[in-house]
């Protein structure tokens, strides 16, 4: 595989942290590895296999003989991405910018890989809920067909930033001590609370993640007749997210089917023995790429039914090593822009 010219933006931040990482773990081929940020955090210096690299402010020069940018989130890719492109550098961004754009493919690997190959230049990342989701529902929707989903979210602080596990972490001792600490991150105290509300309310009083996880869905499964809906609910836990999964399929597969299918997925573990115990936690799931499966169960209710429970990390899986494994594709598939 040859070796590529990559620039991470927002390097500084947990995302693009994390992207190093995974940059790191899977020992993707860099040939020239440049670090960008905002002006307040340019000068930082990160070491990245062994080398220390000082972080660039991000300018359209940032993008010159570069290959690939991946850009860790926020509105850099409204302000860089096509200068990027113009610099003949393909875009995997992690921001919700482009996501709903119909020149802009929706990726996730184990999914819809094929999408990659029809690029203008920016690749979106999807929000990390329906990462997860969508990774645990494509096996069963290519062998029996969805026609409905009803999901509830659980979501990690860490979706929310640093900030989000600062006040957590804050907050739970205060109220262990006895004492008053005020939400700042988030809209109420979420130390040994759920907050059901995540991000703006938007039309029929879902919030703008509920529609992320409907439209996005939709997008990637490129079939927009699959009926879903969602609630997403922010808990105190530290990483990774859960969410409880209703499905009505086209055709009857049973929960012993349901696991088969699940086990041999890509990115999937079946974590399902109830006579042990054993299911999918976001304590044990925690720094980890694989999606996890299990309290699989027919719905009692309807015909077609079925009930999973899903946990994936929401840094990992859900943002830097999906991006990362896009970047494969990329060049697995040839279809880089220089």
């Amino acid at each position: 595989m040859k070796k590529v010219n990559v620039v991470v933006v927002g390097a500084t931040g947990a995302v693009g942290q994390e992207l190093l990482k995974i940059l790191n773990e899977r020992n993707f081929p860099i040939n020239n590895l440049k670090l960008c940020a905002t002006s307040r955090s340019a000068g930082t210096s990160v070491e990245f296999q062994g080398c220390r690299y000082v972080v660039e402010e991000t300018t359209p020069e940032s993008f010159t003989d570069m290959d690939i940018a991946l850009f860790a989130g926020g509105k850099a890719s409204l302000e860089f991405g096509q200068a990027a492109v113009e610099r003949g550098c393909v875009v995997i961004d992690n921001s919700s910018n482009y996501r709903m754009d119909p020149e802009v493919p929706l990726v996730v690997p184990e999914v819809n890989p094929e999408d990659v190959k029809w690029h203008k230049g920016i690749i979106a990342n999807p929000n990390c809920s329906t990462i997860i989701m969508v990774v645990a529902l494509k096996p069963i929707y290519d062998v029996a067909g969805i026609k409905r989903v009803v999901v509830s979210t659980y979501q990690a602080v860490s979706g929310a930033g640093k900030e989000g596990i600062e006040e957590l972490t804050a907050q739970t001792k205060a109220v262990l001590e006895g004492l008053e600490h005020s939400p700042k991150k988030f809209l109420h105290p979420i130390a040994f609370n759920l907050i059901p509300h995540i991000d703006v309310f938007q039309d029929m009083d879902y919030t703008k993640e509920e529609w992320k996880m409907v439209k996005e869905t939709q997008k990637i499964l490129h079939d927009d007749k699959v009926r879903i809906t969602a609630t997403t609910v922010r808990v105190p836990v530290y990483r990774s997210h859960s969410e409880s999964v209703n499905v009505e399929t086209e055709r009857k597969i049973t929960a012993a089917q349901a696991k088969e299918i699940l086990a041999k997925a890509p990115g999937v573990i079946v974590q399902d023995d109830i006579g042990n115990n054993v299911y999918p936690m976001p304590l044990f799931t925690s720094d980890k790429d694989e999606v996890f499966v299990g309290r699989i169960r027919e719905d009692n209710t309807i015909d077609n039914g079925l009930n999973l429970w899903v946990v994936g990390d929401q840094i990992r899986k859900g943002a830097a090593t999906n991006a990362v494994q896009i970047a494969e594709l990329l060049l697995k598939y040839n279809c880089l822009m220089r």
